[in-house]
């Protein structure tokens, strides 16, 4: 191989690889127009073969040398790059996308809580009514210990509370896995796994009220539930769009209505991880401290629910098209 000739044919590319890094290292990838991003990695590529054959035929330290400074500024210029933009992406979505999907989706996400609340006063009806299906609804050493020796609970958390803070958000986002993936039912079990988690809860409320500790008990639920049940209501709604899409397609084909719905369905699921995650740590750590008092935990309670009802209202302007319908 003619060593100089392969060196001043293959110069061209080095020079101009060089010229497109000095203006990515001092304005950022941002700079580059689409198809100098394309030529930009491009050159990458086709110095890397260089370099291999640089060394391959031991064409000299200072060039072997100098086409790695330019492959590792390039690999760290297109990788790091694409990691930023992820990551900016990621953010982009936390801020602006989420909520959007949420007010998109906001009638699935009605119908779901409905679902929970609608089986929550019958569940709190019945258990009030009938202590047969107080039993049957209510394990009984929950009911021993609220009705015969008048406490809740929730003590049993304190000194555990990492375990505890864990394990709570494990099962809240195993539960809202389970609520969206029902949708593949038609939605059936996604309603199944909403209504019975309202009837739990409205069986419960009806046990601590009549033993008078309605008010501790809503002051634990409070601070956690204020992100909690939000999360598993739009859960429940994101079951709901799959549903949706498999009864009633309407004007799409059965694969494109599943192809968007479960767009939305994936987007809500991602959104509200980080809300149970927020709500495990608080249920495990601030909800169940006999320390703090239950006002506080009301008002932390009412606090957070009126941030995040602040944060689902946010909108950017001009808004990518992506996140709607």
């Amino acid at each position: 191989m003619n060593t100089q000739r392969w060196i001043a044919r293959r110069e061209v590319n080095w020079k101009k690889l060089e010229h497109l890094l000095q203006q990515v290292e001092k304005k950022g990838l941002k700079s580059l127009s689409a198809e100098e991003i394309k030529q930009l990695a491009s050159l990458y590529r086709s110095v890397s073969a260089d370099l291999a054959r640089a060394k391959t035929y031991k064409l000299g330290k200072t060039l072997t040398l100098k086409l790695q400074q330019l492959t590792s500024r390039g690999y760290s210029q297109i990788y790091q790059g694409s990691r930023h933009q992820e990551w900016q992406a990621v953010k982009e979505f936390y801020l602006w996308g989420f909520p959007q999907v949420v007010r998109d989706t906001g009638i699935y996400t009605a119908i779901a809580t409905g679902i929970f609340f609608f089986l929550g006063i019958i569940g709190w009806w019945y258990a009030w009514n009938d202590p047969v299906f107080l039993s049957l609804t209510v394990p009984q050493s929950l009911i021993e210990t609220v009705r015969d020796r008048g406490e809740l609970w929730m003590g049993s958390i304190v000194g555990i509370e990492p375990l505890a803070s864990s394990g709570i958000m494990i099962n809240n986002i195993s539960v809202s896995f389970v609520a969206i993936a029902g949708g593949i039912t038609g939605g059936v079990y996604t309603i199944y796994i909403i209504g019975l988690n309202g009837l739990h809860i409205g069986t419960v409320s009806a046990l601590v009220a009549q033993n008078n500790l309605s008010y501790p008990f809503w002051g634990f639920v409070f601070p956690h539930g204020a992100l909690e049940l939000p999360a598993i209501f739009l859960a429940g709604g994101a079951g709901l769009l799959i549903g949706k899409a498999i009864v009633l397609p309407g004007q799409y084909r059965l694969i494109d209505a599943l192809k968007q719905n479960g767009q939305k369905a994936a987007q809500l699921l991602f959104g509200i991880i980080p809300m149970l995650v927020i709500a495990g740590t608080v249920e495990g750590f601030f909800s169940p401290n006999p320390v703090i008092p239950d006002a506080v935990k009301y008002l932390t309670g009412i606090g957070l629910f009126v941030l995040l009802i602040a944060y689902c209202a946010r909108q950017k302007p001009n808004f990518s098209k992506e996140f709607k319908n």
